[in-house]
């Protein structure tokens, strides 16, 4: 029988339990102005960076509701991870797979993101249990580009040559492209995932990118060609 509902991942991790709520603010960086002759006018710009906000469980005893992708983990090894995500410098993927009961996926969230901050409330009506509300921020990759200007002796011509936006993230290296992969008898999404990207816990990029024939994710076939995107 399919799962149903939704699946939070930060990086690897898994959320045990699905938060009850997601805010997802789309912000824009557009601004209004009063010309005399025109009246009010809007100029469009580049939009600002989107902002996450949810608050979720991490149980400090199993429960047979939560989810585990590698077996029951306490909250210590949660905080331990939140910390190293805040702490790193460095962005991650922010994903939520939504599947209905009958296993048809619905749209997914797939964001490159940073943890700004996050707040962790321990309260008697939680029990054991930690309330944490994580901030999350869009991290949008960022560059810089070079102009070669050259000039003729013999001509008054000048030309410049603008070489392309270099992300910090990868240059110099290659940009790395997507991979296909046959399904084989006996394999399933997670030791996919776990094969290319040495994480099972990552087969939901794998999903997305082949929901138009994959229609559940707990059901593939010998034959299937999938995309290996690159995460």
């Amino acid at each position: 029988m399919a799962k149903s509902g939704y699946d939070f991942y930060l990086g690897r991790c898994l959320l045990p339990i699905t938060p009850e709520k997601l805010q997802i603010k789309i912000n824009n960086a557009n601004k209004t102005v009063t010309l005399i002759n025109e009246g009010q006018i809007n100029l469009l710009k580049t939009p600002e960076l989107t902002d996450i906000e949810f608050e979720c469980t991490i149980p400090q005893v199993r429960y047979p509701f939560a989810v585990y992708t590698s077996g029951f983990s306490g909250a210590a090894q949660f905080l331990n991870y939140f910390e190293s995500l805040k702490s790193s410098k460095q962005p991650f993927q922010f994903i939520v797979s939504r599947t209905l009961p009958n296993g048809i996926p619905l749209f997914s969230t797939n964001i490159k993101v940073s943890l700004e901050d996050y707040t962790i409330t321990e309260s008697a009506k939680q029990g054991f249990d930690l309330a944490v509300k994580i901030r999350l921020k869009q991290f949008r990759n960022y560059g810089s580009k070079s102009v070669t200007i050259k000039s003729s002796e013999d001509s008054e011509e000048t030309t410049a040559s603008v070489t392309p936006q270099r992300s910090t993230e990868t240059s110099p290296a290659p940009k790395k492209t997507a991979q296909t992969y046959t399904v084989q008898k006996g394999d399933c999404l997670w030791n996919i995932s776990k094969k290319f990207y040495g994480s099972g816990a990552k087969y939901v990029a794998i999903y997305d990118a082949n929901s138009d024939i994959i229609t559940n994710k707990n059901l593939i076939y010998p034959g299937q060609v999938l995309t290996i995107p690159v995460l």
